[in-house]
């Protein structure tokens, strides 16, 4: 009865091992991402996010952001943690 409930409350219990593998994959996917952040590319597009952040912080009323510069970073980041991602599924 009592795991009856649960499963109505919570959906269907999930397996120790499933949970286990999507810890590690959250810790691999991390990983990936921060070695993708020290790449040349992801380097240079995370300067210009910078510099774009300071210009605009350092201004009292703008109209710009540095959407354009964050999206431009997380794209390049992106695309590098996807090819090394691939390699590490199972």
């Amino acid at each position: 009865m009592v795991l009856e409930e649960k499963m109505i409350m919570n959906g269907e219990p999930e397996d120790e091992e499933d949970e286990e593998e999507e810890e590690d994959m959250v810790v691999i996917l991390l990983n990936s991402a921060t070695k993708c952040e020290e790449a040349e590319h992801c380097v240079h597009a995370r300067e210009r996010m910078e510099e774009c952040e300071t210009r605009v912080g350092s201004r009292s009323s703008t109209q710009e952001d540095c959407t354009e510069e964050l999206f431009d970073f997380l794209h390049a980041r992106d695309h590098c943690v996807a090819h090394k991602l691939f390699h590490s599924v199972k």
